[in-house]
């Protein structure tokens, strides 16, 4: 097979399999390779039309019969917080997030581990090992970055500070980020940590002047994705194109 991604990138689909969504389902891919001098205009591109990056692989469900997966993309620059959302805020206003190169680390891993054992026991990435989480954070040829969330030590001064409570991978384009991946320590319920994480992207967003947040894919039908839904305004990528997402219409799915 051949990877060499040039302007044109080839495109592959892969065989079905079990969806990990929605039960009862089969779920295909079509995919291609993200490498080379291209890869970040490549990606760009690609995420605004729907595809999702893993590693150096782009991504897009490709499935026969179902349209349930959906590209959401939250509107940064009219983005207010919820009354609870800013409460999470207030929570964790005793977290420092600091922004690093695409590198992993051995207490990364630890935090990744805890997360996948609590949260994803019979997940496909239930299995990963120290060297798969080091390609899952390395293995990109893209502008991705690894955005720690500590707990701040006063009197610490500037670097390290304490106890890592969440990571995310988090790729930045031209216009937005998109987060990849994020975990946190499972026993942080009452800080609602995964909802704190991306108000801090939308946040860095704004600061950056970037107007998107791409959160992948919300799936209709599926509880554990309805999250997404509560970071309005946002648009979904329909065949008409990227449409303002009107929560009514969806109540009982969301």
């Amino acid at each position: 097979m051949n990877t060499q991604v040039g302007i044109s990138p080839q495109f592959y689909l892969t065989a079905p399999a079990r969806c990990p969504y929605l039960p009862g389902h089969m779920e295909r891919k079509v995919f291609t390779h993200l490498i080379g001098p291209k890869a970040p205009e490549i990606n760009d591109l690609l995420t605004q039309g729907g595809f999702r990056r893993s590693q150096n692989i782009a991504y897009r469900p490709a499935c026969e019969r179902c349209q349930a997966c959906i590209s959401v993309r939250i509107l940064v620059n009219e983005f207010e917080p919820t009354k609870s959302m800013r409460r999470v805020l207030a929570t964790n206003d005793d977290v420092i997030a600091t922004e690093l190169e695409a590198e992993p680390s051995s207490e990364q891993f630890t935090l990744f581990r805890r997360y996948l054992d609590h949260r994803h026991q019979q997940g496909g990435m239930s299995e990963m090992t120290v060297l798969d989480y080091a390609m899952m954070v390395e293995d990109t040829h893209v502008n991705t970055r690894v955005i720690e969330y500590r707990e701040r030590v006063e009197g610490s001064g500037i670097g390290k500070q304490g106890q890592l409570l969440g990571v995310a991978l988090t790729d930045v384009m031209t216009d937005g980020t998109s987060m990849v991946y994020s975990f946190y320590d499972p026993e942080l319920e009452k800080r609602s940590f995964g909802t704190y994480m991306i108000l801090d992207h939308i946040r860095t967003a704004k600061q950056r002047g970037l107007p998107h947040v791409y959160l992948g894919y919300w799936v209709r039908g599926s509880k554990k994705m309805t999250y997404k839904v509560r970071f309005q305004p946002q648009e979904h990528l329909l065949p008409a194109g990227w449409t303002r997402f009107d929560p009514s219409l969806y109540e009982e799915d969301v």
